[in-house]
């Protein structure tokens, strides 16, 4: 394990190194000789907590803890007391004992912000209700691997959740600017805007705001959106009707950039936040961010619980 302990509980934790993670998960990902003999987590176990039930993140850290060499062991939230029977710092505690990392998909930020706090290992935000750092990294890998193909700023068109809070702190970390459309009422959090600008003015990106789609989409070289309904608010009456308007279409995508990328971190609401046409056409890369959500999560466990082995592959390669 490292030296220093350091969480993953937003992307911008990692924000001056945010661009060597990316390009690791990418050489690493195309490396088919040395990779297969570097084992940088041989003899750890990582742990994963899920509150939430999940497909990609569950099936991405499970084969990439075993792709480095190291144990995966998953725990969901009838498995453990987490939060029952047992403060989350007195699992934190308990589970430091046996682990070398801790993955943590929750409901509330301040659960995996507790458990962070308490934990004398390494801590990754694998999805709270504020911040989807892994999905951010797995994002903007993939908007990396297409380099310069990309043409026009990040759009993004739908509810101002989690997953725009990261998308917009990593974006702008890398200089690309970005242009957010949400329905009134349903703007994403003011003090992540306000760290993404403070990022975005070192970098010289910039944030556009806007309740229009169209004016977030002109121009595009990513349209990026997801579900206007989260998990665990499924029951919020009206909020449908609220986005009238926000659907990504055929229609919409028209304004972007003819080479634009489209992007969902899925599971998609076909039919609703985006139509079949878009979701299946030949700019989308849906699947790729998927796939990349591992790649990006292999090297953030290398670098966050074997930093020397982190750093060797990176001069190596």
């Amino acid at each position: 394990m490292s030296d220093i302990k350091r969480d993953l509980l937003s992307i911008d934790d990692f924000e001056d190194e945010l661009s060597d993670i990316i390009e690791w998960a990418i050489r690493y990902k195309n490396d088919d000789g040395f990779a297969d003999d570097f084992k940088p987590l041989d003899g750890m176990s990582i742990g994963s907590i899920y509150e939430k039930p999940s497909t990609r993140t569950r099936v991405s850290f499970e084969v990439g803890v075993r792709k480095l060499g190291g144990q995966p062991l998953t725990l969901l939230s009838n498995d453990i007391q987490l939060g029952k029977s047992e403060s989350i710092a007195d699992t934190a505690a308990v589970l430091s004992r046996f682990l070398d990392g801790i993955t943590y998909r929750c409901f509330g930020h301040a659960d995996v912000a507790e458990l962070a706090k308490h934990a004398s290992v390494p801590v990754i935000n694998a999805l709270s209700d504020m911040h989807h750092p892994c999905q951010a990294a797995a994002d903007l890998m993939t908007v990396t691997e297409r380099g310069d193909s990309v043409k026009g700023h990040i759009a993004w068109v739908g509810d101002g959740n989690n997953v725009l809070h990261d998308l917009m702190l990593a974006g702008v970390s890398l200089g690309h600017d970005i242009k957010y459309a949400t329905p009134e009422g349903y703007e994403p959090d003011s003090e992540v805007v306000s760290r993404a600008s403070s990022i975005a003015e070192r970098t010289g990106a910039s944030i556009v705001g806007t309740n229009d789609p169209i004016e977030a989409v002109s121009g595009a070289g990513v349209v990026y959106t997801d579900v206007f309904v989260s998990m665990g608010e499924e029951n919020i009456d009206g909020k449908f009707a609220d986005f009238n308007g926000f659907q990504v279409n055929e229609e919409l995508v028209s304004h972007a950039h003819p080479d634009y990328l489209f992007m969902h971190c899925l599971p998609a609401h076909r039919g609703e936040e985006v139509t079949d046409g878009v979701v299946d056409s030949a700019n989308s890369v849906v699947f790729d961010q998927a796939e990349n959500r591992m790649w990006a999560q292999m090297s953030l466990l290398t670098m966050m619980c074997n930093r020397a082995a982190w750093d060797t592959y990176l001069e190596l390669s």
